[in-house]
């Protein structure tokens, strides 16, 4: 492993690159980061409601490209990719997260009656589907509230963070009486403070649930790896 272990974040849109470099430099600053953007990737899902076995032979080979460039751990920051993302973990001995998982976990552990802003439409089953199985998976009966903030991605990728802030604020309003609200895609981080001043509840970003999970995996992996060292050292 590196000395500063290297982690491989794999984009679908170029919007999601920012978020989470500024969540690791809050969470885990020494963490070295590399950024592989694939922006065909969030335009071909877009045209189809399922992934086909093209797509994920797509994610396969940048996991294993991801390996090739001494990758210590992989972050997915694309949130529509979930039998992707699996099948690539299921091949690997490192770390590979979803880009949601470490949020989802965070918003089950404050109750049962969990908001969610979306802004990718197809994200939407697969994530509650995500969901709803790591809620089962801790026996917890929670209830998952989806709301679809409409235009705000095109306002973003026209440059206009400001109105993409403000539509997912104002549609953050519809779930205040959640026991929390997460916001779906990496690129939505940037609304956290505007969608805070709205509500009372805990509101979650995908970043930077996601940075701490890694980090905590990584230390874990790296502690393993060492005693193993210290037992053969023993023979």
């Amino acid at each position: 492993m590196n000395v500063s272990p290297r982690i491989v974040l794999i984009h679908a849109i170029e919007m999601a690159i920012n978020p989470i470099m500024r969540a690791f430099e809050v969470h885990w600053p020494e963490v070295e980061t590399i950024n592989i953007l694939d922006d065909s990737l969030s335009r071909d899902r877009a045209k189809s409601d399922a992934l086909d076995c093209k797509m994920m032979d797509r994610f396969l080979k940048l996991g294993d490209y991801a390996l090739s460039i001494d990758a210590d751990g992989i972050l997915f920051t694309c949130s529509a990719f979930g039998p992707a993302i699996e099948a690539v973990a299921k091949q690997h001995e490192i770390p590979v997260l979803k880009p949601n998982e470490a949020m989802f976990s965070m918003a089950l552990k404050q109750g049962k009656n969990i908001g969610m802003l979306v802004t990718f439409e197809n994200s939407i089953k697969v994530m509650s589907q995500e969901f709803y199985e790591m809620a089962k998976a801790i026996n917890s009966d929670a209830i998952l509230d989806v709301i679809l903030v409409k235009d705000a991605i095109s306002h973003l990728k026209q440059g206009f963070m400001d109105e993409h802030n403000r539509l997912i604020a104002q549609t953050a309003k519809e779930l205040k009486d959640c026991d929390a609200l997460m916001l779906a895609q990496f690129s939505m981080a940037n609304a956290w403070k505007s969608v805070s001043e709205q509500l009372d509840i805990p509101v979650l970003t995908a970043p930077d649930a996601a940075a701490k999970l890694m980090k905590q995996k990584i230390k874990i992996r790296i502690i393993s790896i060492n005693l193993i060292l210290v037992e053969l050292i023993k023979f």
